[in-house]
């Protein structure tokens, strides 16, 4: 397994992911390798001041750097050498298995457009993140910022996608979906909730609950929430506060614990054909370390057939 790891992406970088790096090597097993994208020789000498052998990952040369504010499009077309472009190139050529970045979110989303591109049958990838459930573990909300307008196909196909990804690499079974809604009611809602009910109903690949209201978000009232990406957008930046606001408050809980967004690294882009992770721009090497260890969770479990057979 090659685990491809952007090293100029994030505020911190290539600081933070170079350390992020090493303390996911620890983990991994011996036939499961980081491949470092960035400035090679820069890279090398990191992990040596570190106290570790470079030899212990792989390098490929990428010195140019996308930044938070270019445009994504133009970058990663006028930019073939940086480590965004790089990372993608090597996932189309099957060199690596996975792509993770903390670098441009735009960036990382057209260059999985533009090289992996999307799995055939699925009408606009999903970028997925993380809800912390009051009693313990994790729901999914998708999506999250990858599509602000959306169709009610593809709200229906976003279920999907985030049941597949509930099921097979967080291992929950038959996931419940509720739809993100103003109300619990059938009739509830805007044009695009209203439309988007019925199809949900009707699908045979899901376990629908029906409406899920945003006082629901933090039960076990659902697996999988799914809205259009502006909604999903709102509600994710809310839910990130809330752990600074403890922080900032000098109280801790072990549930608000769980949305600091260091415990599960980054956010997968579901319906392209590789497994390729964004991370948060602001990601400290422990974020880094879980970022890489998702996309191993990723690549073991296949998850990418998964989602062709069901889009087949």
């Amino acid at each position: 397994m090659k685990i491809g790891l952007d090293v100029l992406g994030g505020d911190y970088a290539p600081n933070s992911t170079i350390l992020g790096a090493i303390e996911a090597q620890k983990i991994l097993n011996n036939d499961q390798r980081i491949v470092l994208i960035g400035d090679e020789q820069d890279s090398k000498k990191r992990v040596t001041e570190a106290g570790v052998d470079s030899a212990l990952f792989d390098y490929v040369h990428a010195p140019e750097n996308i930044s938070m504010h270019e445009h994504p499009t133009k970058a990663i077309t006028q930019k073939p050498n940086s480590s965004v472009a790089k990372g993608f190139e090597l996932l189309k050529d099957g060199v690596i298995d996975s792509f993770a970045s903390a670098g441009n979110t735009g960036a990382m989303f057209v260059g999985a457009m533009f090289s992996v591109k999307t799995i055939p049958g699925v009408l606009r990838p999903a970028i997925a993140t993380n809800v912390p459930k009051l009693k313990s573990g994790y729901g999914i909300l998708l999506d999250v910022g990858a599509n602000a307008d959306c169709k009610p196909e593809m709200l229906n196909q976003f279920a999907l996608l985030g049941s597949l990804y509930a099921e097979h690499v967080y291992g929950v079974d038959k996931p419940k979906v509720g739809l993100l809604n103003i109300g619990e009611e059938e009739e509830k809602g805007n044009i695009l909730t209203i439309s988007t009910y019925p199809l949900l109903k009707s699908n045979p690949h899901i376990n629908f609950i029906g409406n899920a209201e945003g006082r629901d978000l933090f039960t076990d009232h659902a697996d999988v929430y799914v809205c259009d990406g502006y909604t999903g957008n709102v509600v994710l930046k809310l839910a990130e506060s809330f752990y600074v606001v403890t922080l900032k408050k000098g109280f801790q809980d072990e549930f608000f614990d769980r949305f600091n967004y260091e415990r599960y690294g980054g956010s997968p882009i579901l319906g392209v054909n590789a497994p390729v992770i964004i991370g948060h721009g602001i990601s400290t090497p422990e974020a880094i370390k879980n970022m890489v260890l998702l996309s191993k969770d990723m690549v073991e479990s296949k998850f990418i057939d998964k989602i062709k057979s069901a889009f087949n």
